[in-house]
């Protein structure tokens, strides 16, 4: 059976490298077995992570990072004041760098600007292009349309409030949707920290999880610095291992984004300097994150996760190919030589997941009785679709536009990895009843996976500068 990364058996370069100037030092690792072989495959997988760091290094994350500047994808639309559902939010991250700036009213082009509904009509096929015309009407709906074009608009939304989403989207028509420039508000250490944050974290980890309560995570949500319960974790993972493969793959996918997000706050943190604060890495903070000694060896652990989601995003990329390879299919901004290009990029992205040649293996997941498989892949989208509405609440409006996005991304690759009969049943040219995507669904698609592409190039350039100073 492919596809399951067992979290204790092999590490990437960079946690071996820092065991062992811990061991330099006369540290000694509870867990030091686990860490003691640099090479070999995953298990229950044919991958190793090896290989993973170097297809992504060297062929993946150059190709991303170029994509990722088209306007296409640089451009998303989100709701940064819905209400959380859950508790009463205690107030707004007051720290300068939690602050999102929006687009203005003339800096999105305007043709991503466009009708909604213009995506499912073959003429262009323009793909989710929303509505926005300055901020106090940011989602509101074009009064100009045909009456057969607001039809189809609404029987199209009618279809996609039926679909099997894994995510709860954002109303396009609230008057508090916006566009936010995406290169301008990178992902970055904010400060956002504390009660609040925890909060977020333990909500998740604790009640969509399939975990009980009596059993206890080795490490707390928040900083993932201090032990919750008595024992060193393995009763835990005790558990973990005791449970179905759907209800591991839930809980190791969650486990890789916190990895993730983690990852790339250590890479983009605010540091103190002789001559004033600047933006980069910080090797101390990654190993307060996921050194072994100082996580109890949770920090390899999470990290392994991230690989594991790693290979769930790429696999769901490789079986979109076929949505995207359609002629009729543009990713429209309004410019037929930058949207050709832009197809033409995303394509040879496409193509390079395709060559992977040791891909997660979806087919082993809900499969078996009827019954008992469809209420399962039930409570495991109902379970990740309550965190997409969590991420509403996070007080830091960063870290909530980033949440939101790579938690639809996620999402968005789950419905991909679940549809292959109505992926492979598309017509080669207009829309189809059974399977579409939105644009916002694959601007979160594709920058959700550019955000794990980044953590895993991160932990490379972690083990150079660990190594530098040596």
């Amino acid at each position: 059976m492919m596809g399951m990364c067992r979290p204790c058996l092999f590490l990437p370069p960079l946690l071996l490298l820092v065991l062992a100037l811990k061991h330099h030092d006369g540290a000694k690792s509870k867990s030091a077995d686990c860490f003691c072989q640099l090479s070999g495959g995953l298990d229950d997988c044919s991958c190793d992570i090896e290989s993973i760091d170097d297809f992504n290094n060297y062929k993946v994350f150059p190709k991303l990072e170029n994509l990722l500047q088209k306007d296409y994808f640089r451009y998303y639309q989100v709701n940064l004041k819905r209400p959380c559902p859950f508790w009463r939010a205690d107030g707004h991250c007051s720290i300068r760098d939690c602050h999102v700036h929006p687009c203005s009213p003339n800096e999105v082009p305007q043709e991503i600007k466009g009708d909604e509904h213009s995506k499912y009509f073959e003429e262009a096929n323009k793909m989710d292009i929303e509505d926005c015309e300055d901020e106090s009407q940011l989602g509101a709906v074009d009064n100009t349309l045909s009456d057969q074009s607001k039809k189809a608009f609404i029987d199209w939304a009618r279809h996609d409030d039926s679909l099997d989403s894994f995510c709860e989207a954002d109303d396009e028509t609230s008057p508090d949707m916006e566009y936010v420039d995406l290169l301008r508000n990178p992902e970055r250490f904010t400060g956002y920290k504390g009660a609040s944050a925890a909060r977020v974290w333990n909500a998740i980890y604790e009640e969509n999880c399939f975990k009980p309560r009596s059993v206890y995570r080795p490490l707390g949500a928040q900083g993932w610095h201090s032990c919750a319960g008595q024992d060193d974790g393995e009763s835990f993972y005790e558990w973990l291992e005791g449970l179905c493969l759907e209800k591991r793959v839930f809980y190791r996918l969650i486990s890789g984004l916190h990895s993730s997000i983690n990852v790339h706050l250590c890479a983009q943190y605010l540091n103190e300097g002789v001559y004033g604060s600047h933006w980069g890495p910080n090797p101390q903070e990654f190993q307060q994150r996921f050194d072994p000694l100082l996580t109890r060896g949770e920090g390899p652990r999470r990290l392994r996760n991230l690989y594991f989601l790693y290979l769930i995003e790429l696999r769901a990329l490789s079986k979109a190919a076929t949505y995207f390879q359609r002629p009729g299919l543009r990713l429209y901004t309004g410019s037929g030589p930058t949207d050709a290009d832009t197809k033409a990029f995303l394509l040879g992205l496409l193509n390079l997941t395709l060559s992977f040649p040791m891909h997660f293996d979806e087919t082993s997941m809900f499969c078996g009785d009827g019954q008992a498989v469809e209420s399962l892949k039930e409570q495991f989208r109902l379970h990740f679709k309550n965190i997409s509405r969590i991420m509403d609440c996070v007080t830091c409006d960063k870290c909530r536009l980033w949440g939101k996005l790579q938690t639809q991304g996620l999402g968005t690759a789950l419905k991909i990895l679940f549809s292959e009969r109505e992926i492979l049943s598309l017509p080669v040219r207009g829309s189809s009843q059974y399977f579409q995507l939105t644009r916002q669904e694959i601007v979160a698609l594709i920058n959700a996976f550019g955000r794990l592409s980044t953590s895993i190039r991160e932990l490379q350039n972690f083990k150079d500068i660990l190594e530098k100073t040596s």
